[in-house]
């Protein structure tokens, strides 16, 4: 009897759990719809996704395919692309956004070409995700499980979630984050063995930037149930906790360590902040940007209806829950003492105002972001899923004090301000006041039809399922609402996105054969990744370290993108580029800001081509080079110039391998002219590889020499290129502050550089063992808890 009736509350539970899977599916769909219709199937939306989400995920389905360059030597295979900047290890480039992720895996599954038209259907299944995983953690605190279909709804389309659809792959965080919560309540509460170290590993694999910023949230959510009394922390807990903590990360080992290798080598998360900076913020409108970003709906990530000042633009700076906002979770706080959520929420509250708290999610990045705010959305899910469940607790007044803080930022619209040039005055602050009325707008009907509800079916049963009707309905209106804000803002630059990429496709197959890298003139981002090319144009995070140190020494900006301007002719010599590739409207704009080195060469698919009379093959050799210390004095706008005509060492590399060239002399520094130039480049190419061949583990070159000699690639220096000259293992050296040379004999030379991601091996051998530890626990106590059921 009593199986019996447990047998039918767990289907209760898991018919629960599929109803959240699919409502949660059907409203993502119905978000998307209008859009999907609206593109044809091609979803593009704005900025970041249109950029590098669409281009990514297409990209890399075909690279990991090996339907990109050929393999190299050796067993290594797709392992490098070149299509990623100047060239960028596949992992290190992408575990950020997609290498590690399960949705990205199942995209395989799919051929190259329907990746674009598969963006809308991942986001949905990722809705899906991240719904089911909520509903799982938050049936343990109702008794209702309608009501943890609620929470599990207000978590998915909270604003966090919408807002981030921007960035796409941070959906993959929210979608799995909650899974690793349940499994680790179901550790703690149930006792469950290997569940927690498996979600650790997903979610460690998913994206190890995020994962930072979950243990810590993790540790927090642990210490407050326990000095709440919600559990007792025991020996055993504590190493049961510790030993799947530790297998779950040696699970996900594989894509952190080569990741922790990499970073240690980008100045983007080491450079700290200082004194007032890690306990306050610059501006005073940053302090109130967060706080209202849990009560109001959220703006557009590129845009700001109120902030003219502060960090708030595509931090993800929102805590919003649709319709409820933080009513239910004022009313929640209200009826508690000493409660588990209060402490969770009430600590990041404190971390949200603190820099170097908030960044500690985050490594201690200098960067402002609130990209951690989904995990307290899922507890402010539970406090108000609970409020609404308890009878005795007060709904309407928490909602009013809510509303009234809303109506409260009419104030920003009201208030008189005055031109600093033209002393005029004007009334309000707003910085997009359709969009601030829009919000505004959705903030309040939210409240008001969450009060109605409230109060008409507060002693009624039926409340959940109203509440859940409601929240769906808000959740679609807005919805489509804050994608149309961010998409048509956008729509006079992106109405020709689709053309474009899919004019590449076609270009890609008219290009002349030939390894050599192109640059672009005012086309959308990332054609280099439709094209398959190695591209001076690039848009990504994550690229090869050596770049962010390259590029800075030339006064060439490096932060989330390369953009080295045309003027700065002398590296598309250096740098290989044969072709560069604009649009017809463009093309006049394009003649007068380039040199005279561009000869027309045909218009192709769309776009007009222009070669490169100054183009240097890859991999060719100097007479002179310079040290550091030398090249550090020198004038940093002409050090293009100066690069095609000496080697840039280091102390210790010019006393071991100056003797292969000679030094500089004093009068060469200066000559930096553009005939000069033209000259430099002629005298490269004439010692340049007879062959030369881009892999998708790296690259084969072939080259004669009179003397023994360094070879120079424009290739990013990374710890994890091993290079063979002759069959022989040859030092690789670091040269132009991020590329590289090899020293090659006299005569007949073959080279093969073949890259791997430093540390791969330790990570792969630490994974492989924890799988095997991971299998043997699982089985083990698989296998004792059903022999205890026998007795």
């Amino acid at each position: 009897m009593t199986s019996t009736r447990t047998l039918r509350l767990l289907g209760q539970k898991q018919n629960k759990f599929l109803l959240t899977v699919c409502l949660c599916a059907l409203t993502a769909a119905l978000i998307f719809l209008p859009f999907y219709l609206l593109d044809g199937g091609f979803f593009h939306y704005a900025g970041d996704f249109n950029s590098q989400q669409i281009s990514f995920y297409r990209y890399m389905n075909g690279f990991l395919k090996g339907l990109s360059y050929p393999d190299g030597a050796g067993s290594v295979r797709n392992t490098f692309s070149w299509a990623t900047d100047l060239g960028s290890g596949a992992m290190n480039a992408y575990s950020f956004y997609l290498y590690g992720s399960p949705f990205f895996w199942f995209s395989l599954l799919f051929p190259q070409q329907w990746l674009p038209y598969l963006m809308v259907p991942l986001l949905v299944l990722k809705f899906a995700a991240a719904g089911g995983g909520a509903y799982l953690y938050l049936r343990r605190y109702v008794q209702n499980q309608n009501y943890a279909v609620l929470g599990a709804v207000l978590y998915a389309f909270s604003g966090w979630g919408l807002y981030n659809i921007f960035f796409n792959h941070f959906i993959d965080v929210l979608a799995l984050f909650p899974w690793m919560l349940w499994a680790l309540d179901e550790t703690i509460y149930n006792g469950r063995h290997g569940l927690f170290a498996f979600w650790v590993g997903i979610n460690l694999l998913n994206n190890y930037f995020f994962f930072i910023g979950q243990v810590l949230f993790l540790l927090i959510y642990f210490l407050c149930k326990v000095s709440a009394g919600d559990l007792k922390l025991t020996p055993r807990l504590f190493g049961h906790l510790a030993f799947e903590s530790v297998l779950g990360a040696a699970l996900g080992f594989v894509i952190l360590w080569p990741a922790v290798l990499s970073l240690l080598q980008n100045p983007r998360t080491i450079d700290l902040s200082s004194g007032w900076g890690f306990l306050t913020y610059s501006k005073p409108q940053q302090y109130l940007a967060i706080l209202l970003s849990w009560i109001l709906p959220p703006d557009s990530p590129y845009m700001t209806s109120i902030w003219s000042e502060g960090i708030i633009k595509w931090t993800s700076m929102t805590a919003y829950l649709p319709l409820c906002s933080l009513a239910g979770a004022v009313a929640y706080w209200q009826t508690r003492q000493g409660d588990s959520k209060k402490r969770i929420v009430g600590t990041c509250a404190v971390f949200a105002l603190v820099p170097v708290l908030n960044s500690a999610f985050y490594a201690l990045n200098s960067s402002y972001y609130a990209r951690w705010f989904y995990m307290p959305v899922l507890i402010l899910a539970a406090m108000t899923v609970n409020a609404l469940e308890d009878p005795a607790v007060e709904l309407d007044r928490p909602a009013k004090r809510i509303g009234w803080l809303m109506i409260a930022t009419l104030a920003f619209a009201l208030v008189p301000a005055q031109d600093t040039s033209t002393k005029e005055w004007t009334l309000g602050v707003l910085q997009n006041p359709g969009q601030y009325a829009a919000v505004l707008g959705f903030g309040l009907a939210g409240l008001l039809v969450y009060r109605f509800i409230a109060r008409r079916w507060r002693q009624d049963k039926r409340l959940p399922q109203r509440m859940l009707a409601a929240v769906l309905a808000f959740s679609c209106l807005f919805g489509v609402t804050h994608i149309g804000i961010g998409k048509f803002g956008q729509w006079n630059t992106d109405s020709d996105l689709v053309e474009e990429y899919t004019n590449a496709l076609a270009l890609k197959e008219d290009l002349p054969e030939g390894d050599w890298r192109i640059d672009t003139f005012k086309t959308h981002d990332n054609l280099g990744l439709w094209l398959d090319k190695s591209c001076l144009q690039y848009f990504g995070s994550t690229a090869a370290p050596s770049i962010l140190s390259f590029y800075p020494a030339l006064g060439v900006k490096r932060d989330v993108r390369s953009q080295p301007e045309l003027e700065n002719y002398a590296l598309r010599g250096l740098l290989s580029v044969k072709y560069l590739i604009t649009t017809p409207a463009h093309q006049s704009d394009f003649l007068a800001v380039a040199d005279d080195g561009w000869s027309y060469y045909d218009t192709l698919d769309g776009f007009t081509l222009y070669e490169n009379d100054n183009y240097v093959p890859m991999g060719f050799t100097y007479d002179y080079y310079l040290t550091e210390d030398a090249y550090a004095s020198t004038i940093t706008v002409t050090r293009s110039n100066l690069l095609m005509r000496a080697l840039v060492l280091s102390e210790e590399d010019a006393a071991a391998y100056g003797q292969y060239l000679t030094q500089l002399p004093a009068a060469e520094l200066n000559d930096l002219t553009y005939d000069r130039y033209v000259q430099d480049c002629a005298d490269r190419r004439a010692s340049a590889c007879s062959v030369f061949q881009m892999t998708n583990s790296g690259f084969h070159a072939e080259i004669t020499l009179d003397t023994a000699n360094l070879v120079f690639f424009s290739v990013p220096y990374d710890d994890g290129f091993t290079a063979t000259v002759n069959g022989r293992e040859a030092d690789i050296l670091r040269v132009d502050e991020g590329l590289m040379a090899v020293l090659c004999p006299a005569g007949e030379s073959t080279i093969d550089f073949v890259y791997q991601p430093a540390g791969i091996r330790l990570s792969k051998a630490v994974t492989r063992t924890a799988l095997v530890v991971f299998a043997a626990y699982t089985v083990y106590f698989v296998w004792d808890d059903r022999k205890k059921r026998k007795h």
